[in-house]
């Protein structure tokens, strides 16, 4: 092995670190013949949910693992494996489990949120969750609908009085 290869493991072992450090949950995959184009279809949806995948030598990844929250997958990393990792706890998960839907080549062995492992039914079963945008933006809809209901009902207190008001204003006008 040349000094080249061994820097560059290195290298690869230490940004793969860097990503445990930084990121909430890893998938690990397993790819029972994916074609490049099938491959090709799936990095671009993991990228346009904002998550990240990657085919890792499986001894590059465990020696990154080593002192992570993720440690707990290193059983996992068996045969030809692949990680998927997002900052959202649901992006990576939810666009693997769909992919692995409609293409059973690809196989979920499992995965971590944080230090809590889970194997593939966790996994499908955390996809199945809303994604943190989609539960942003619940839970500002329900903080602005009760804001909406009040002022319709303060309001319509006001317009009803005015009718009434209205109302006998006309009838002493007639009188």
């Amino acid at each position: 092995m040349s000094a080249l290869e061994r820097t560059e493991k290195r290298e690869f072992v230490a940004s793969l670190a860097a990503v445990f450090a930084e990121t909430s949950i890893v998938v690990v995959t397993q790819n029972k013949g994916l074609t490049v184009a099938e491959v090709t279809e799936l990095r671009r949806r993991v990228r346009a949910a904002g998550a990240n995948y990657k085919v890792a030598k499986n001894r590059l990844a465990n020696l990154a693992l080593e002192g992570s929250q993720f440690e707990g997958i290193k059983p996992l990393l068996k045969g030809p494996t692949a990680l998927a990792w997002s900052e959202d706890p649901v992006a990576a998960a939810k666009v693997v489990v769909d992919f692995a839907k409609t293409n059973d080549k690809l196989a979920i062995l499992g995965g971590s949120l944080g230090s809590q492992t889970l194997d593939a039914s966790g996994v499908k079963a955390l996809a199945d969750l809303p994604s943190l945008d989609t539960l942003r933006a619940q839970l500002v809809g329900l903080i602005s609908t009760p804001a909406t209901r009040i002022a319709g009902v303060l309001q319509a207190p006001a317009g009803q009085l005015a009718r009434v008001f209205g109302a006998y204003s006309k009838k002493e006008e007639a009188a």
